[in-house]
């Protein structure tokens, strides 16, 4: 990392808030560069001295004394019923119920302003109630409509786009890794308990594709692990999904594509749907498939 990238997530490495591959990756700069190891020391030292300086208590009668400095309210001359106004030393407050809301009126209804102004009869209350059944009813179906919409999958053309997406949005950010290893058996118990699934991870590195690492994404509206490997100077984002998830349901159209100039290539191993992405040429993806699938049917 360059110290303009390093010198913003200072901060948050003194607060402890970053994750553990941009923690190693703050501390492998810092153990060589001077000046952000001072500005690191300086972060440290304010942050020391704020969680050690006095608490000061507010006075017991600030409270009162800013009451009695705010400027006295009159009451309209037209309070909704339920509505009553006091006096406390030169200020009326005015203390609304239920009545001070905009509801609609219907007939006789004259809202909700308490139980005694509830409505001028047996009709009002009656409408009353059939207004608010309606507008729950209402709530209901669109919350009903906005969940079967947020698990509705990603039709073809829009899960390749949010697979192209997560790939550049992971390059550019500079945090396409959170667990950084080249030995599988690293990288696979650190999915534990972050997937409700174990994906496959295999080293490819004698086969041209060496293993780097594995982040956590959200694909299709879901939770999905990533393998990361290499090949050459390129990435390659290896998607894997258990059967059933957002990857099958996806699985519309060719199984190798080009999409905003990067390759795209899909298949099913070891009983998981796997999606890979790179700006290589598509014959890396036709060797990581065939080197990946020799290691599964293997296994």
């Amino acid at each position: 990392m360059k110290c303009d990238e390093v010198r913003p997530l200072v901060d948050a490495s003194v607060d402890r808030e970053l994750s553990a591959a941009d923690e190693r990756r703050v501390r492998e700069h810092l153990s060589g560069c001077a000046q952000c190891q001072r500005d690191a020391q300086a972060v440290q030292a304010m942050s020391k001295a704020v969680k050690s300086a006095d608490y000061y208590r507010a006075p017991a009668g600030l409270g009162a004394r800013i009451v009695a400095a705010l400027p006295p309210v009159v009451a309209d001359q037209g309070s909704r019923a339920g509505e009553t106004v006091e006096q406390s030393g030169r200020v009326r407050v005015r203390k609304t119920g239920w009545s001070a809301w905009p509801w609609p009126r219907f007939g006789g209804f004259g809202g909700f302003g308490g139980f005694g102004g509830f409505g001028s009869g047996a009709g009002g209350q009656a409408a009353g109630f059939s207004w608010l059944a309606g507008a729950l009813l209402v709530l209901c179906a669109l919350g009903f409509a906005a969940a079967l919409n947020l698990r509705r999958p990603a039709t073809g053309g829009e899960f390749v786009n949010e697979l192209v997406a997560s790939h550049v949005r992971a390059q550019i950010s500079g945090r396409d890794l959170d667990v950084i290893s080249t030995d599988k058996h690293t990288v696979k118990p650190w999915f534990n308990g972050k997937i409700d699934y174990a994906p496959p991870v295999e080293d490819l590195a004698a086969e041209g594709f060496p293993l780097a690492g594995g982040r956590l994404d959200y694909v299709g509206r879901e939770r999905v692990a990533v393998l990361v490997y290499h090949y050459r100077k390129h990435v390659i984002d290896l998607y894997v999904f258990p059967p059933g998830e957002a990857g099958p349901a996806a699985a519309a159209g060719p199984p190798l594509r080009i999409s905003e100039g990067y390759a795209l290539a899909r298949w099913q191993a070891g009983g998981m749907t796997w999606w890979a992405v790179t700006d290589a040429g598509p014959e890396a993806l036709t060797g990581l498939r065939a080197a990946l699938d020799a290691r599964l049917g293997g296994a």
